[in-house]
């Protein structure tokens, strides 16, 4: 069984329908990327399976119990890693667990827990104007993380960083989820990105927004260090490039 499912979402703003009849599904450790145009409505899709909005038609499914319209049950982390500049960074992870209630000395010691895995060790009293860009990003996951953890949806999260730090970043990303099982949705404007992380790839294209094709990513992760230049991945971009050419 699927442990989150996307049924059948439709979504109008006014006269124009943004989404048609999407369908997906996202299994337990799996990371899906949502790969499209900009205006495709990849976030209007995420704010809906967030349940920060309700859909005309259609419902969403975690672990079975409908969610549709519920916000709390999975973590949603946006381009921007938003820390709060006057919170040191372990008040900043700590704020979910605040937030649902817990004691802030709790609230810290849960999230210190953390810290070596995220790699993070040491910055727990320093400010967000103190790390690095990659290190900030760390951060924000591990906040998303202690909102829900077990599906966080991410929008865009690693398109401000270089193209060193990203790679970094992916690698560790990768590492992270395997250790936490952590189930991921994905959004990206980047086709080497998504090939990079996904175990599937599903084209959102169209104006109303639909699913036209998903890619299944048939390589172990995390990939190698030079499968980037290789005629396998090469053959994954020709398939994507093809069909988003072809609409």
């Amino acid at each position: 069984m699927a442990q989150l499912k996307a049924e059948g979402i439709t979504k109008s703003f006014e006269t124009r329908t943004i989404l048609k009849g999407v369908s997906l599904e996202l299994g337990e450790g799996e990371l899906v990327s949502l790969l499209g145009v900009s205006g495709g409505g990849k976030t209007t899709l995420f704010h809906i399976i967030a349940g920060l909005s309700l859909p005309d038609e259609g419902h969403v499914y975690l672990d079975g119990e409908e969610i549709t319209g519920k916000p709390g049950y999975v973590s949603y982390m946006l381009q921007k890693d938003l820390l709060l500049p006057y919170r040191t960074i372990v008040d900043n992870v700590a704020l979910p667990l605040l937030i649902k209630g817990m004691k802030k000395k709790e609230a810290r010691e849960k999230a210190g827990e953390y810290f070596k895995l995220f790699g993070l060790e040491g910055t727990e009293r320093q400010y967000p104007s103190q790390l690095s860009g990659g290190m900030r990003q760390r951060a924000a996951l591990l906040r998303t993380y202690l909102f829900s953890n077990s599906v966080a949806l991410l929008d865009e999260p690693f398109s401000a960083l270089d193209m060193l730090t990203k790679r970094g970043v992916h690698e560790w990303y990768l590492k992270v989820m395997e250790d936490i099982r952590l189930s991921t949705l994905f959004i990206t404007h980047d086709i080497d990105e998504a090939i990079l992380l996904s175990d599937r790839i599903c084209l959102l294209t169209g104006s109303p927004g639909r699913i036209t094709k998903e890619i299944i990513i048939n390589e172990p992760k995390p990939r190698t260090k030079d499968f980037n230049i290789s005629e396998e991945f090469l053959r994954y971009k020709r398939e994507i490039l093809k069909h988003l050419e072809g609409i």
